[in-house]
């Protein structure tokens, strides 16, 4: 009997689909642009297990070094290049099976199986002695080296292969003749005649010119058998029953081949491949990314960035700016201030994007990072008012952040971005001071973007960070957002904005 196969993405045997339970209920993933992550992983892959997976965090710290470990491996080129190759071979075997299955040609179908079991061993093997030769330090690919040796040296897969490599030769050693003459054609058994190839280069010699361009014609694997090719091929079986009726009854023994552990190896593998062709071009672009260490509560982060933000500006060749986080022993809440398009919502989003990633065992957007695992993420964001709705803007906003605050706990990460800016400053300052209170007292982290300053001041666990802007002119903006106290400008700034008083919009309308 073939062995269970461990799973490589939990610690435990193979998971079925995972369930999706990534904040969908308050729009966290839409808010921290982890649907645009997950969108970009299974992009051009066909994969509709791989999104559940990047929605579906890890629970506990062991669970996610579960997959570090995996990942430090692959930082092994020889290694990398072995599951990548098994990968694509695998997507070969399945290309095959789904040709197989689509055709409506007996023969053919057996044929395309018969290929898609060759290449399967072949897969199988090669990647069990790629395994074994690597210096294996993950539990899962040491797992699933040992029972990749189990499963390759079994009785059903040693049948299954010299059942197919004998097929295979049965197959090879078929040969016929066409004879076609109009819309006529003969099928005969193959018969060896004189070969005049010589005698007519011989005679051609003369007539040739420079160096010959050679002429071959490659069939597409890829492509389907048409009703002419299905009738030569039901006359050369009656020409060779043997062998046809062969490979029938190996179609009938071995048309379940596939491996259910090797096949959820392949499927598993995909996780870890796809994550790292999204970063890569990230990486290449002189960004960072790390597998964070788990702390009990503090973040501490360096050169940490929006991932979404960063994958578009590498495609531009544009630079990212990088920043710094840090919530020492006791300080639970950062308050971001500063003027507005100053980066403040994109450091907050990188934040609650580090939350969940870390969750998925993955490396991270950051050169270093300690963080730790939180049982979920939320997000308050401002939303669009809808004509549909009996409820004010206000009143669903209160609404929304009754219900994040009622699931938290000390494990939860709340992400507030310009929260109740549809009532007046008073409101919104006693609003936002009676939220805080209740995060506090609930002792989870959280992130709040606002103009309002006297929020950094409420609680001695209040962290106050706040946007640069260049100091020789205070309307560039460097989206650098450093930890100080506010310098009380942040509103007067965001009103002299939205009334288009600011020194830019004053020069541009005087310049008219």
């Amino acid at each position: 009997m073939a062995p269970t196969f461990h799973s490589i993405l939990f610690d435990g045997p193979a998971a079925t689909e995972p369930v999706d339970v990534a904040g969908e209920a308050t729009g966290a993933f839409a808010d921290l642009h982890l649907d645009e992550v997950v969108t970009a992983v299974a992009s051009g892959r066909d994969d509709d297990h791989l999104g559940p997976l990047f929605r579906t965090p890890l629970g506990t710290a062991d669970a996610i070094r579960y997959r570090h470990e995996v990942f430090r491996d692959l930082e092994d080129g020889t290694l990398l290049e072995a599951v990548r190759s098994f990968g694509q071979q695998m997507a070969t075997i399945r290309g095959r099976l789904t040709h197989a299955a689509r055709t409506t040609y007996v023969l053919d179908r057996e044929r395309w199986l018969l290929n898609a079991a060759e290449a399967y061993g072949a897969a199988a093997l090669e990647l069990h002695g790629r395994l074994a030769q690597a210096p294996l330090r993950s539990r899962a690919l040491r797992l699933a080296r040992d029972q990749l040796a189990a499963y390759t040296g079994s009785d059903a897969f040693t049948m299954l292969r010299a059942d197919t490599e004998r097929m295979q030769q049965a197959i090879r050693s078929v040969s016929y003749r066409l004879r076609i003459s109009g819309s006529k054609v003969t099928v005969t058994r193959f018969r060896p005649e004189p070969d005049y190839t010589a005698e007519v280069l011989e005679t051609f010699a003369k007539f040739r010119q420079g160096d010959r361009s050679p002429y071959e014609w490659r069939f597409n694997e890829g492509s389907d058998m048409n009703h002419v090719e299905a009738a030569i091929l039901d006359c050369v079986a009656r020409l060779y029953p043997d062998v046809f009726r062969d490979l029938g009854q190996y179609a009938e023994r071995h048309g379940d081949f596939l491996d259910p552990g090797v096949e959820g190896l392949d499927r598993e593998i995909r996780f870890y491949l796809a994550y790292l062709d999204y970063i890569d071009p990230i990486r290449q672009a002189g960004l960072s990314f790390c597998l964070p260490e788990i702390s009990d509560r503090e973040i501490e982060g360096r050169g940490i960035f929006d991932v979404v933000l960063a994958a578009g500006l590498a495609r531009a060749g544009q630079p990212v700016v990088v920043n710094d986080v840090d919530l020492r022993a006791g300080e639970r809440i950062i308050v971001v201030t500063g003027p507005n398009q100053g980066g403040k919502t994109t450091f907050a989003r990188a934040i609650g994007q580090l939350g969940h990633l870390t969750r998925l065992g993955v490396p991270v957007p950051a050169e270093r990072l300690r963080i730790p695992v939180m049982d979920r993420i939320q997000t308050h964001f401002e939303r669009q008012e809808r004509v549909e709705d009996l409820s004010s803007k206000l009143e669903d906003d209160l609404r929304r952040i009754h219900a994040i605050l009622e699931t938290a706990t000390p494990a939860s990460l709340l992400v507030m971005n310009e929260s109740f800016s549809s009532t007046t400053v008073e409101d919104q300052l006693f609003i936002g001071r009676e939220v805080l209170r209740r995060v506090v007292d609930r002792g989870l982290i959280c992130i709040v973007v606002t103009f309002l300053d006297e929020l950094t001041a409420l609680e001695p666990s209040i962290v106050s960070m706040v946007s640069n802007v260049d100091p020789e002119d205070d309307a560039q903006r460097t989206f650098r957002i450093v930890r100080r106290t506010p310098d009380g400008l942040a509103y007067a700034l965001a009103i002299a904005d939205k009334h288009r008083l600011t020194y830019d919009a004053v020069r541009e309308r005087l310049g008219r």
